[in-house]
């Protein structure tokens, strides 16, 4: 699902009509470009369900389109805001037209921000919709310029995209009372506003074998139910050799994903934490990676992390 979903930023894009069934009526990007071979889609179920799209006879488009199947009946979509969809999508290639996965299979709905990184027949047709809408997007190689030159071209790909909500905006740094709270052996230094915290770990001292999570900045926001998404800062480092291996705030981008989908360190070390928190948690390896090296990380590593709770939804 996530590499069908790189295919979103992935693939820039211009407009061509693509006419939608199933007693909905649709409104289109563009008109259709000759030979592209669309005559129209007819997409099934009712938003809220996984759809059925019959596709249009002919060779795949060349050319790209959205088509408003639902308009919705809530909240607008806006630039700049990162909405919150369950999508389906399929491989068009004119033969089985495969269904390449849905977070209606996965229950995981993903969240997209409506900018200039994703390609511009999503950034005008996710404002066509509202909440409880329905967007039905043709992605296909049309704007070679745009591409790396030695980059394979990418089937044309249909997406189905039912907007469910949009994401909160999330904060910029931890925001609330320090709380003077520590772990022995690790060191945090905050120093204030939206810089990073400093994450120590070289240490004699021994690992607990347990989770131990310390509150360094109670945040003030609704505190995080096991089964959402959340937008952090982070910086993780090796317990005892203070080996960074992974920084978003060096990376300049706050991480975004499901609680459920992380390491059972995170899982049950960030339920319950309010949002506009910062903590320190050391991850015993039970919690961790176990007995697997992962990326530079070896076998049996305690890990620690210094988090800022930035969003949950």
């Amino acid at each position: 699902m996530r590499r069908a979903l790189a295919v979103v930023a992935a693939v820039p894009l211009i407009l061509f009509a693509a006419a939608c069934g199933s007693d909905n009526s649709a409104s289109t990007g563009a008109s259709s470009a000759p030979g592209a071979g669309a005559s129209g889609f007819k997409v099934t179920g009712n938003v809220g369900a996984k759809p059925t799209v019959a596709f249009p006879s002919g060779s795949p488009a060349t050319t790209s389109s959205y088509s408003v199947v639902q308009p919705g009946t809530g909240g607008g979509v806006k630039a700049g805001d990162r909405v919150i969809v369950n999508l389906t999508v399929y491989n068009w290639d004119g033969k089985g037209n495969a269904v390449q996965g849905s977070s209606y299979d996965t229950k995981q709905p993903e969240t997209i921000a409506v900018n200039e990184q994703i390609p511009q027949v999503l950034q005008e047709g996710f404002t066509k919709v509202k909440h409880g809408g329905r967007l039905l997007a043709v992605l296909a190689n049309d704007s070679a310029a745009q591409q790396q030159a030695t980059a394979p071209a990418e089937p044309t790909k249909v997406f189905v995209f039912d907007v469910v909500a949009t994401a909160p905006t999330p904060l910029k740094a931890a925001a609330g009372k320090e709380t003077g709270q520590s772990i022995k052996g690790v060191k945090v230094e905050s120093p204030g506003g939206e810089k990073a915290p400093t994450l120590s770990t070289k240490t004699k001292d021994k690992p607990s074998d347990k989770l131990v999570v310390k509150t360094l900045i109670e945040g003030t926001g609704a505190k995080v139910q096991p089964g959402q998404t959340l937008t952090v800062n982070y910086t993780g480092k090796i317990w005892g050799t203070d080996k960074q291996f992974d920084s978003s705030w060096e990376r300049g981008q706050p991480a975004e994903f499901p609680l459920g989908n992380v390491i059972k360190g995170w899982q049950q070390g960030l339920a319950g934490v309010p949002v506009g928190s910062r903590v320190v948690m050391s991850i015993p390896p039970d919690l961790g990676y176990g007995d697997q090296e992962q990326q530079g990380i070896p076998a049996k590593s305690t890990l620690v992390f210094v988090v800022d709770v930035l969003a949950a939804y």
